[in-house]
């Protein structure tokens, strides 16, 4: 490992949870001495990847940042293949659709489709959610168990709210039911009053690349099983077109 080139992503991801940090916070979140980081942070602001606010001195991402996460969502045969079913999913439940990909111990969304209302919405890609605590994430980890045993193997499952699920024994059985229905449920467990739907989504090795999922109100949970339906044609869809034999794989 190439220690200089460890230290900048550390310090982006740490930009990347704090939206803004004086040197002294990134030093102290990183345990390195201030002209240490400041030297790394100076090289990042030269290539446009974090800039300094003028009238409060803080750091936080700069647009390099951007261009680059563009052009990853561009390159994503996922995504591209993704986009008409999510809206079409949207448009037969009435609700909004995430479609994610892993991230070590979260889930990365790279496209979000509105609730087809016309009510006024944040957008959401790029936003992470822990993988433990989302039916997104649950749909990969069930058919990926190493990254499961990694994610079991630590301290703790990390809790988001009183309904996230943080007992392995527990967690475990919730991704041998996944497994053997390549959907995936949580009620309140990353956010509260906020629920899902999500089916994994297989590429042309079988292997779990992805999935997509529903965003339900949990005034309105639980969904019918005309709407889990719709999320399992989706996936199902979406797996089919990146060259899946089966669905669910495994």
């Amino acid at each position: 490992m190439i220690q200089s080139v460890d230290r900048s992503i550390r310090i982006l991801t740490a930009l990347q949870g704090a939206r803004r940090m004086s040197l002294s916070e990134i030093a102290e979140r990183l345990e390195l001495p201030p002209p240490t980081v400041h030297g790394i942070v100076r090289t990042l602001v030269a290539h446009g990847m974090v800039v300094q606010d003028h009238t409060s001195g803080r750091y936080q991402l700069g647009p390099a940042v951007l261009r680059l996460g563009n052009v990853y969502l561009d390159t994503l045969e996922l995504r591209s293949r993704a986009v008409t079913w999510a809206e079409e999913l949207g448009r037969r439940t009435g609700f909004a659709v995430r479609v994610g990909v892993p991230l070590a111990e979260d889930v990365i969304i790279i496209h979000h489709e509105p609730r087809p209302d016309g009510t006024r919405q944040m957008p959401e890609v790029g936003i992470v959610i822990p993988t433990n605590a989302s039916a997104l994430g649950k749909a990969m980890l069930a058919f990926l168990p190493d990254a499961a045993d990694q994610l079991l193997a630590g301290p703790s499952l990390r809790s988001m709210t009183g309904e996230t699920i943080t007992d392995p024994g527990e967690f475990r059985k919730q991704l041998d039911d996944v497994r053997a229905s390549g959907l995936a449920f949580e009620c309140d467990e990353a956010v509260l009053g906020e629920s899902s739907v999500a089916g994994t989504v297989f590429d042309g090795t079988d292997l779990a690349v992805g999935a997509v999922a529903i965003v339900v109100p949990t005034s309105e949970w639980p969904v019918d099983d005309g709407t889990v339906d719709a999320v399992r044609t989706t996936a199902r869809t979406v797996s089919r077109e990146l060259g899946a034999s089966r669905w669910p794989a495994g």
